[in-house]
């Protein structure tokens, strides 16, 4: 773990920048993604209005020349995008799915297939509808406004300006079931585009529920020592600069007790490191089961371990310490590896009037080396 935050913040070696290309590429390949998928949206939506024509090409309602002739353009229309698309230039772009640009050309085909066939007009009015449905899953609220406004003047500009023969095809059987399946199938793809919004804006809360929870995750490891699962120094000390803000303003008692597990070296050298980090966390997890769930208790550094008592006198946070020597003893430690033994030391200092966290600890600090210097296994007072 050391090594990879010392890597990322030395980018002289390279490999910053190999991360940071790692997410470009993944930031791109996610949108390139996104924009097939609108494509394909578009294509499937051409291939329904290509069908629609068809049937009314067998009504007799416009010809089969109008219908390849729309078939032509929007391959070529899609074709284009695609290419835009897969060769990435729109990613330089700060609306890479080209929202614009897509809506101007949509509308402009739509728009003079309408003028080229009036007769089937509907067809194209309907899919104009959709193509603004679309786009406004992606556009800005100032490029839905522009969108709008476009399409506006330029549908005004076809009735107005033009003197179109455009009606509702409905004189024949043939030409009412085209229609009708027109109205049908404009209906559902709007629905289908709504359910489509639904499931991104489903992904999208879900996505950030996970992002929560993850964030959660590594502010809690960020806060643990990774070995035992107690609160890591940084954790512990700012837990104790609260603890005694929170006594100074309540005239309340907090004590502290820096721990030390006796010749810990001789254990590390005599049984091994593995040993060595098994006696740390039976010893860290001993500590949870017999503390109380106001204590705080964390790693000060090596085998010292701080445990902070909030609302506790001196007398009771002693009995308490010396309990928990005897329960540290007492445990099975031959079970690691024959003939070891594991006991600890602690110093003990109650917070009096004024005192920084410096001066706190330095007090329970001497109450230790008292403890050690004294013989070891033993509780002592500052």
């Amino acid at each position: 773990m050391t090594a990879a935050f010392s890597t990322i913040q030395n980018p002289a070696n390279g490999d910053f920048e190999a991360v940071e290309g790692e997410l470009g590429h993944e930031m791109l390949t996610r949108r390139l993604k996104r924009r097939r998928q609108v494509l394909v949206l578009a294509a499937a939506s051409h291939l329904i209005n290509i069908a629609l024509l068809v049937t009314f090409a067998a009504a007799g309602t416009v010809s089969p020349a109008m219908v390849a002739a729309f078939t032509l353009a929007a391959t070529a229309f899609i074709g284009f995008f695609l290419v835009l698309s897969e060769s990435g230039v729109t990613d330089r772009w700060q609306d890479h799915h080209f929202t614009l640009p897509y809506t101007v050309t949509s509308a402009g085909l739509l728009l003079a297939f309408i003028c080229l066939a009036p007769g089937v007009g509907i067809v194209f009015l309907c899919a104009l509808f959709l193509v603004a449905n679309v786009i406004s899953l992606r556009a800005t609220p100032r490029q839905g406004l522009i969108c709008w406004a476009a399409l506006t003047i330029s549908v005004a500009a076809v009735y107005l300006l033009a003197d179109l023969p455009m009606q509702v095809p409905f004189a024949t059987p043939a030409e009412r079931l085209a229609t009708l399946l027109t109205f049908s199938l404009t209906i559902a793809r709007s629905m289908f585009i709504g359910i489509f919004a639904n499931i991104l804006r489903e992904v999208l809360h879900r996505r950030r529920i996970e992002l929560e929870i993850a964030y959660k995750r590594i502010e809690e490891l960020a806060e643990l020592d990774e070995l035992t699962g107690s609160f890591n120094r940084r954790c512990i000390m700012r837990m104790l600069d609260d603890e005694i803000l929170r006594t100074h303003r309540g005239k309340t008692e907090c004590t502290v007790a820096l721990i030390d597990l006796d010749w810990f070296k001789r254990i590390n050298d005599n049984f091994g490191h593995p040993t060595g980090d098994e006696v740390l966390r039976t010893f860290a997890i001993t500590m949870f089961a017999n503390i109380r769930s106001i204590d705080k208790f964390g790693r000060y550094g090596g085998e010292e371990f701080m445990l902070v008592l909030p609302d506790t006198p001196h007398d009771m946070a002693v009995q308490m310490l010396d309990r928990l020597r005897l329960i540290i003893a007492a445990l099975d430690w031959s079970a690691f590896s024959d003939g070891l033994s594991v006991t600890i030391s602690a110093g003990v200092a109650t917070l009096v009037s004024d005192e920084t966290a410096e001066m706190f600890l330095a007090r329970a600090d001497s109450a230790l080396y008292a403890a050690k210097h004294g013989g070891r296994n033993r509780i002592a007072s500052a």
